[in-house]
């Protein structure tokens, strides 16, 4: 049986007990809900990769509570620092190399010689950061390369029974996974997320690339088919066919089944996308046709994540 904790004292020490023992729990963030297992120990992160399914040539995140604790599993060079200075705690994910020294299992870095890190900013999830006092390995908590879960049924619908326990801290504020940036050589945008690119141009003083392998992947995210539904998804669609169930953006989808930002709000979209995926799956009969959403911002997230979920699946 998978427990429902609370996130009180109690709760938050009982999940920090299982994550001691090597069982797997979910917890909130401000992106998504991540399924958390000690990124030290083989065991725990097997357990992620049997309890996704999840094919473990897939690098994983490593959560930790602040900076300090992030130089102590990877090497941050003047870039790095001052990226995670400006972002962190928040939805960013620094892939750097890894620090010798740090003791991950190897499973979470699928033996490359660099390290994803995130510092989350949801105040549950620091709390059992801090309450565990060890890097956290935490992929999405969804069997792999579904939609990605922003609330604790969510998980339960995907994983009960799989895991140990789900930290229950509502819905999750941003919706959209972390942004991933490379800093191991050029900087590169290895996934869209939670933080714009723009903002990180920004901080950095230069345009950055998009890019990665989906075959060779250095960072989650980067597969071809993921964030799926079980329906077709079809995207750019300003007039649906006959039965397909209609998901829509901005004022110009009045008529859709369901909105994601009757206003256009990009931010509000984010927050629903994953969401209402799910629910247009449930309701689908068939083909979930998709508007266009603008490739600026966090829509530029958003369309990654509906692009990887109308991919051809293996």
């Amino acid at each position: 049986m998978t427990e429902i904790l609370a996130p009180t004292p109690d709760g938050l020490a009982r999940a920090a007990r299982f994550l001691k023992a090597e069982e797997l729990v979910a917890f909130p963030t401000e992106t998504v809900y991540g399924l958390g297992g000690d990124a030290r120990s083989d065991i725990a992160v097997a357990r992620i990769f049997e309890a996704k399914g999840r094919p473990r040539f897939n690098p994983l995140i490593v959560h930790l509570p602040d900076l300090d604790a992030a130089r102590a599993v990877g090497v941050f060079d003047d870039r790095a620092e001052r990226v995670a200075s400006a972002f962190w705690p928040g939805p960013l994910t620094l892939v750097v190399p890894l620090r010798p020294s740090a003791r991950l299992s190897p499973l979470v870095t699928a033996d490359l010689p660099s390290v994803a890190i995130r510092v989350p900013a949801h105040p549950v999830a620091q709390q059992l950061l801090r309450a565990f006092s060890g890097p956290v390995a935490a992929p999405s908590a969804n069997p792999s390369g579904r939609v990605s879960p922003t609330r604790a049924e969510h998980v339960m619908a995907g994983l009960q029974g799989r895991i140990a326990a789900v930290v229950d801290g509502g819905a999750c504020e941003v919706g959209l996974e972390s942004t991933i940036l490379g800093l191991v050589g050029e900087p590169v945008i290895l996934r869209p997320g939670g933080i714009p690119a723009e903002a990180l141009e920004a901080c950095l003083g230069r345009p950055l690339a998009t890019g990665g392998d989906a075959a060779k992947p250095s960072a989650p995210g980067q597969l071809a088919s993921h964030y799926a539904p079980s329906a077709r998804v079809r995207l750019e669609v300003t007039r649906p066919e006959p039965g397909e169930f209609w998901l829509g953006f901005g004022p110009e989808a009045a008529a859709a089944d369901l909105n994601l930002s009757p206003n256009g709000d990009l931010v509000e979209a984010a927050a629903n996308l994953f969401h209402y995926l799910r629910e247009a799956d449930a309701r689908a009969k068939g083909t979930i046709a998709v508007s266009p959403v603008p490739e600026k911002g966090l829509g530029r997230a958003i369309n990654d994540r509906l692009r990887r979920a109308a991919a051809p699946r293996g």
